[in-house]
């Protein structure tokens, strides 16, 4: 049976999207050009044993979507141990934690009830709010790391987690979140195919031909999905749709990087912020609740990967996590590090700003979906999975014969 419809990319999205759109009886084809699936999801077990996230790593309060797919594929969790919203700020100017509680209670109470968008960015509210210098720097600290990029270009709206100061746990995929690729890139089988960038797409009023490693295939939609970062790397003859050119065009992205070095003596779960240096560091549990044996950190924002000196391997870095962390047993050869920029398919980490969900209302016969599509969900596992959910059942609406169904049954 001929596709009726390509998905370009085998990220969570795309995966998310091709899966749903096969349990409708759609037939799907899946393009991707790197040799794996996942996008920027990727596990990976060092050799003491720890499974390290090279990419997306927390699962977050109320990520209903993915703990779905955890559940419908029989996948545990791994608890962590720590808390990803608590982290005990070093360096910088001092604060106690009851400053930090209190400071954090004036962004929350500055912050519009349920509102998305402020208008005003992290950097405007935090100066404009009488708070301890020490506790503003460490808040102006955590929103740069969490959304990989300054203060001044992320929305102040931002800040409402970072204010919950939530204990809630956010746990990951046992044995690695790339479980989840793994397990939807199998029930698409011959399906997918990997090693495929798409190179151009020409469309009309009745489709698109799409061209991937020396084939041409003649389809009825294209679901993108496909970073914003380089989808300009795909020909459209003719342009996108001006819609969906306006909203790629309209994404940012911050920058960001991971760093794993294993431990050679055992260590209790902590989450530790890097203040000045724009960074974080955990220990956490993994496998039946034993801490694994390996330190994990993230840098967010380009001026923190160039104070660490990541372009040039992680020495720089591995060294200041050694002076923030001297309680860690740390083997300084064996670290690893993790970047998006390097990444051919992406060029960049997350999404830190783009426009909101209705932008990426289909046009012509694209679909376009990924985490810089989800709104209030852009940057984590959640909104991709849930934009490629979204993604599938615009298809299924709109090939004809199947207006009557939806993707998700």
């Amino acid at each position: 049976m001929s596709p009726r419809v390509a998905v370009v990319g085998a990220g969570f999205a795309g995966l998310a999207a091709a899966d749903a759109l096969a349990r409708a009886g759609v037939a799907v084809v899946v393009l991707e050009a790197r040799d794996r699936v996942g996008g920027r999801v990727a596990s990976r077990a060092l050799d003491n044993g720890a499974v390290v996230e090279l990419g997306a790593e927390f699962v977050l309060p109320g990520n209903a979507t993915v703990l779905s797919y955890a559940e419908r594929f029989g996948l545990g969790l791994w608890d962590k141990g720590m808390r990803y919203g608590m982290r005990e700020p070093r360096g910088g100017i001092a604060v106690d934690p009851g400053r930090l509680r209190e400071a954090l209670d004036a962004v929350r109470s500055a912050l519009p009830h349920g509102a998305g968008r402020t208008g005003i960015s992290a950097a405007e509210l935090l100066d404009g709010l009488p708070l301890d210098a020490g506790a503003r720097e460490a808040i102006r600290a955590r929103v740069e790391v969490s959304s990989a990029t300054t203060a001044d270009r992320v929305d102040a709206a931002e800040l409402a987690g970072l204010a919950a100061h939530s204990d809630e746990r956010a746990p990951s995929i046992a044995g690695g979140n790339q479980r989840i690729a793994d397990a939807l890139a199998a029930e698409l089988g011959d399906a997918l195919h990997l090693s495929s960038p798409v190179t151009r797409i020409a469309w009309d009023a009745d489709g698109a031909s799409l061209a991937a490693a020396g084939h041409e295939l003649r389809v009825e939609r294209v679901v993108l999905a496909v970073p914003a970062s380089v989808v300009g790397r795909i020909a459209f003859e003719p342009e996108l749709p001006a819609a969906i050119r306006s909203a790629y065009s309209a994404v940012e992205y911050g920058h960001a990087a991971k760093l794993f070095v294993p431990l050679t003596a055992a260590a209790i779960p902590s989450a530790v912020l890097s203040v000045p240096e724009r960074y974080w560091t955990w220990t956490a549990t993994g496998d039946r609740g034993a801490v694994q044996p390996v330190a994990n950190a993230f840098a967010g924002s380009s001026p923190a990967l160039d104070r660490l000196a990541v372009t040039e391997g992680p020495t720089a870095w591995v060294e200041s996590l050694a002076r923030l962390r001297p309680d860690l047993a740390l083997s300084r050869d064996e670290a690893l590090l993790s970047t998006w920029d390097d990444d051919p398919w992406v060029a960049a980490a997350y999404s830190s700003a783009s426009p909101p969900v209705e932008a990426w209302a289909a046009a012509g016969p694209f679909h376009a979906c990924g985490e810089h599509t989800a709104g209030v969900r852009t940057s984590l596992m959640e909104g991709a999975l849930a934009s490629g959910l979204r993604a599938a059942d615009e298809v299924v609406a709109a090939l004809p014969g199947l207006a009557h169904r939806t993707a998700r049954g």
